[in-house]
């Protein structure tokens, strides 16, 4: 599953990479976490637009969130027919910027976190959705599409992001004219050498800490240092299924 994930390409650049007409400018995030707003690229009026999203995808068709399952993954393999999708996937397919995220391998009793870090800017497959609330609220909410891991991170999780390349972005955004089962073919494992994946610090846990440190490799003798501490009690998390990016 994909629970975390960076995006530190700078506004400019990201505009160019995915040929928006808006001008946004925000900070580069190295610890994008569940109910955050996220960056997305869809359609509106045939033209690719930015819009910002909670990373949290709510089916129109639910009156209380409060009472239902935080559905920040789809799988693949079932989207085209669980409930809580199928219709995004027909009608609302969007790109979610990013340059890597963050797996845990179990390790034992502890779970190491590696990042998974492409050579560049990439486009996971999302779907996203609007929610509007009893009182007139209106929320646009978003999640990732994973697929099975390739053999690069398939040792850390047998789950990955969806990755789009970008010759098919517009093959994936176009819910108009690309039936829901055409885009579909899309969602496969990345290529092998797309990503490269390594341990890093135990300090990507808190959400609180957000900085490019987060993505270098763990240092010699940090991993002898965090064994030797009591082992944390792990919590539990769905993979379909966990406040403020800019």
């Amino acid at each position: 599953m994909c629970g975390r994930y960076v995006i530190k390409t700078p506004p400019a650049l990201m505009r160019q990479a995915f040929g928006y007409g808006e001008q946004p400018n925000f900070p580069p995030r190295y610890n994008v976490a569940p109910t955050q707003p996220i960056p997305v690229v869809r359609l509106v009026d045939g033209r690719r637009s930015f819009a910002l999203v909670r990373w949290g995808l709510i089916p129109s068709w639910v009156k209380d969130p409060r009472g239902f399952s935080l559905l920040i993954n789809a799988r693949a393999e079932s989207v085209l027919e669980k409930p809580a999708f199928r219709n995004a996937m027909r009608r609302r397919r969007c790109l979610i910027p990013a340059d890597g995220f963050y797996e845990w391998k179990r390790d034992g009793d502890r779970k190491r976190p590696h990042v998974a870090r492409p050579q560049g800017l990439v486009a996971f497959a999302g779907l996203w959705e609007p929610w509007m609330g009893p009182n007139g609220e209106e929320l646009d909410t978003a999640c990732i599409v994973t697929t099975a891991a390739n053999r690069t991170l398939g040792p850390l999780h047998d789950r990955m992001p969806a990755v789009i390349p970008p010759e098919a972005f517009d093959l994936w955004l176009d819910c108009a004219n690309v039936e829901a089962e055409t885009a579909a073919a899309l969602l496969v494992p990345a290529p092998e050498d797309l990503f490269e994946a390594y341990e890093i610090s135990t300090a990507v846990n808190r959400t609180a800490n957000d900085s490019a440190d987060l993505m270098e490799p763990l240092a010699p003798g940090a991993r002898e240092a965090v064994d030797a501490r009591p082992a944390a009690k792990a919590k539990s998390k769905k993979d379909d299924g966990q406040a403020s990016l800019f």
